[in-house]
């Protein structure tokens, strides 16, 4: 009995040894699973995360029929002071800063449009509000716009993110070379004859075979 108990001892350690190595590679295999799970996750989520403004609205504009569009210094301006002001007041208000055809007299374009809103602290979710609204879903998909600028401020409290889009497209073209050089000599042609230098008068008393005396 004492050696049988000894065999049958071993015997049992064995068996709970190889279950244990059996359930640790289990285990292993389970862990190695959910990291390359949740690095496939990452590896879909991260491109949208980092996307900039400009990014997701030509994604959207793009799935709609219409052209992408680019960040503008001069629109991110305006969307800035639009944003400030609006933070400042403690007022969703287009108005805040005075009549929009004036703030966007600057940017030189034919046709914008503006969007605000206030709460979120990201811009997707931000987007996904405007998205969701019929007249900011329009402006979103403003026809043939190629320009755009996205800017956001917290108010005093820090607690409330105020958020602009300027969107704009039908930009004036640059004056060529040649419409300048038309237009300085117009200006040349529409000189008074009052300011047109006279000739100097001869101080030739006689001409003589081309001598002066």
């Amino acid at each position: 009995m004492p050696l049988g108990s000894a065999i049958d001892s071993r015997a049992v350690g064995s068996l709970w040894f190889s279950q244990l190595v059996g359930h640790l590679k289990s285990m292993t295999h389970r862990a190695m699973r959910m990291v390359f799970a949740a690095s496939l996750s990452m590896a879909f989520v991260q491109p949208a995360l980092a996307g900039s403004p400009a990014e997701l609205i030509s994604s959207f504009r793009l799935q709609h029929g219409e052209i992408r569009v680019t960040s503008d210094a001069t629109l991110n301006r305006i969307a800035l002071e639009q944003a400030r002001a609006m933070a400042a007041k403690e007022k969703l208000d287009h108005g805040v800063l005075g009549s929009f055809s004036t703030r966007m007299a600057s940017s030189r374009a034919g046709r914008a449009a503006e969007n605000i809103a206030y709460g979120y602290d990201n811009f997707e979710k931000t987007l996904g509000q405007w998205i969701a609204s019929s007249e900011h879903r329009k402006n979103l998909l403003l026809h043939k716009a190629t320009r755009i600028g996205v800017a956001s401020a917290k108010d005093a409290s820090g607690r409330r993110t105020y958020w602009a889009m300027e969107i704009a497209g039908d930009y004036e073209p640059p004056p060529s070379k040649k419409k300048k050089l038309e237009k300085k000599l117009e200006r040349a042609e529409n000189v008074p004859p009052s300011a047109k230098r006279k000739p100097a008068a001869s101080k030739c008393h006689i001409n003589l075979l081309g001598l002066c005396i």
